[in-house]
């Protein structure tokens, strides 16, 4: 390999690598497991979220609504045979006027939510980055500080067990 195919590979491997940043390679779901029983885990993160700004205003009972379709579904239903299936909805209002001001598309991610799946003692919490929804936004800063705000109240509610 020539003296200038070299160059030219390091200066492209160089731009790779400062271009790319962690947000940008990261996974759009950010999840974590608790341990414990369903309730309680349950509890530790509808208390976290409040004590943090965030305010539950709707709390689907999503493996109940499934549950009505087991018959008719026979073996493609809960095939993962998760126990409780629920998600919390949520929002902070001074999240909302801040990125409505800065990128009234992004609005679409109001109300925000977490998911929660549990099965065999261990629930595990999905809950989808709003940096990884367009990371081209004009609110893209705004976006980063809600989500890692989320992500903060997700983990005290974790290391609260």
């Amino acid at each position: 390999m020539n003296r200038l195919a070299r160059k030219v590979i390091l200066i492209c491997f160089a731009f790779t690598i400062t271009t790319l940043s962690p947000m940008s390679i990261a996974s759009p779901v950010f999840k974590l497991e608790m341990e414990g029983d369903f309730e309680g885990n349950y509890d530790k993160i509808s208390q976290s979220l409040d004590a943090n700004k965030f305010f539950v205003i709707f709390e689907p009972n999503i493996g109940s609504s499934l549950n009505h379709f087991k018959e008719r579904w026979g073996d493609q239903y809960n095939q993962n045979g998760y126990e409780e299936i629920q998600s919390l909805v949520f929002c902070n209002p001074w999240y909302v006027n801040q990125i409505l001001n800065k990128d009234p598309e992004m609005a679409a991610l109001c109300p925000l939510s977490v998911t929660l799946l549990h099965k065999n003692s261990n629930t595990t919490v999905l809950f989808l980055r709003p940096s990884q929804q367009k990371p081209s936004s004009p609110a893209q800063a705004l976006l980063i500080e809600l989500e890692n705000d989320i992500v903060n109240a997700l983990e005290q509610a974790q290391s609260a067990e």
